[in-house]
């Protein structure tokens, strides 16, 4: 059974009478890498600071191996936090940066700079550390930020949109470098995004919040294809939508549009009549080309967008439109536009949500 290292018990936090962390409740495993999701104004960043000892909650309590650290400011917390901005020292060379934490911990010389040259060789920059923050780029910046973070040996490591001033590429690579060093080190990590591939391409489980509630607590595979809410689907990925109507609830059937279809997911809730939203992500639908599944709709190809090893087709279904993606094959061009069609799906895949 995994340990629990940090609980966050009924957390609220309020600015000027506006809440913006609803009654939060959370259990991290030791070790476990954590994302906070979510759109700007959700409160992710302010459960991070909380835990961090920035901010104070408005009621309940932060445990972390059982003890309450609520009242404990954050130079007793025994956190390593790495920001957005990567706050080093312009006057300090990495050396001093890395090592700033150490020494004013007390710690001797030749100790510091022992860790200080295990920290660069971490993080792939051992030849590094006399030069100064304006030398380097904005990733080995991060780099040095993160080194930073970790050579005091935290309990916990926070790291708040620590990637989001860099390019793609470089936030891609140091993003997966972060992952291994967490994992190397075994630390847990709570990392803040608003970005859901980032999210789902790193983490042990994800909180999706919105709004400051926890709309979903689970691994990316539970929260990409068993979304909870309305609002995990819509956030995390695409998601197509198309109104049907209800024809005989008693064994799934729907009309699409005028083609018929069967939902084994019908709420047991639903009549005769009802106006209801299917939802369901581009990859679980495809162009039937004699293979055809559960479902099969006839539509009109109204968009072809080429994205490199993948091609995503909009297919009109009278009022309806789905998006679905096929692999781009040297050998097979795509349909074009205007062109008729068909698409295909599992039932299975549909997922009918609530408001």
């Amino acid at each position: 059974m995994a340990e629990t290292f940090l609980r966050l018990d009924n957390i609220t936090k309020s600015f000027a009478g506006t809440s913006v962390v609803k009654g939060v409740n959370l259990d991290f495993n030791k070790g476990e890498f954590i994302t906070l999701l979510g759109p700007s104004g959700c409160g992710k960043t302010t459960i991070l600071r909380m835990v961090a000892g920035f901010e104070r909650p408005s009621s309940g309590t932060i445990l972390v191996e059982g003890k309450d650290i609520s009242p404990l400011p954050p130079n007793q917390r025994k956190i390593g936090m790495v920001f957005q901005a990567y706050a080093l020292f312009p006057n300090m060379n990495v050396e001093d940066n890395v090592g700033f934490g150490l020494k004013i911990a007390g710690v001797g010389t030749d100790e510091r700079r022992s860790r200080v040259a295990e920290m660069l060789k971490l993080i792939g920059l051992p030849g590094y550390g006399k030069r100064f923050p304006f030398e380097l780029s904005g990733g080995q910046q991060q780099r040095v930020a993160l080194a930073r973070a970790l050579a005091p040996k935290p309990k916990m490591l926070l790291l708040d949109e620590p990637l989001s001033a860099l390019d793609a590429k470089i936030r891609v690579s140091l993003r997966q470098e972060i992952r291994a060093i967490q994992r190397d080190l075994g630390i847990t990590t709570i990392f803040v995004t608003h970005d859901q591939e980032e999210a789902l391409s790193i983490s042990d489980r994800i909180v999706v919040l919105s709004a400051g509630n926890v709309e979903q607590f689970g691994s990316p595979f539970e929260v990409y294809n068993q979304p909870a809410t309305r609002f995990v689907a819509t956030f995390v990925g695409q998601l197509n939508s198309l109104r049907a109507k209800v024809t005989n609830p008693a064994n799934g059937s729907v009309s699409i549009g005028g083609q018929q279809a069967v939902v084994p997911s019908l709420p047991k809730t639903a009549k005769a009549g009802d106006t209801i939203t299917l939802t369901m992500r581009p990859e679980a639908v495809s162009l039937a080309n004699g293979h055809a599944r559960d479902i099969v709709l006839d539509g009109t190809v109204a968009e072809v967008n080429f994205l490199g090893s993948v091609i995503r087709l909009k297919v009109k279904l009278g009022e309806n439109a789905i998006e679905l993606d096929t692999f781009n094959d040297q050998r097979t061009p795509p349909p074009a536009y205007d062109q008729k069609v068909q698409v295909t799906l599992a039932g299975s895949d549909v997922l009918v949500l609530g408001e």
